[in-house]
């Protein structure tokens, strides 16, 4: 997996990492995402998701069911993203 290298992640000071998302109540990897920036992790954009592209209104754990993040518009930058729920998601920084 190469970093995709565009006008968000300018914007954002030119830094990421490569993170690997999980459940928090199950352990189970839902996918890899690109972060660029500093700060948290408030939501997923759907062109940094690199193992899965969900296309349902929540992003839901495949293994417990239970529902991660609700899709939405950023409206700031005009992208499709999922809002993430507190506490629902484990992170991990992988090697690209």
């Amino acid at each position: 997996m190469t970093f995709t290298n565009d006008k968000y992640k300018k914007s954002r000071g030119g830094y990421s990492r490569m993170l690997e998302l999980s459940c928090a109540s199950c352990g189970t990897v839902i996918t890899r995402y690109q972060k660029d920036g500093p700060g948290m992790l408030k939501r997923l954009y759907l062109d940094r998701m690199t193992t899965t592209t969900p296309d349902s209104k929540f992003l839901t754990c495949p293994n417990c069911n239970k529902d991660l993040g609700m899709y939405f518009v950023y409206e700031k930058e005009k992208r499709p993203a999922y809002r993430l729920f507190a506490g629902a998601i484990a992170k991990k920084i992988v090697k690209a």
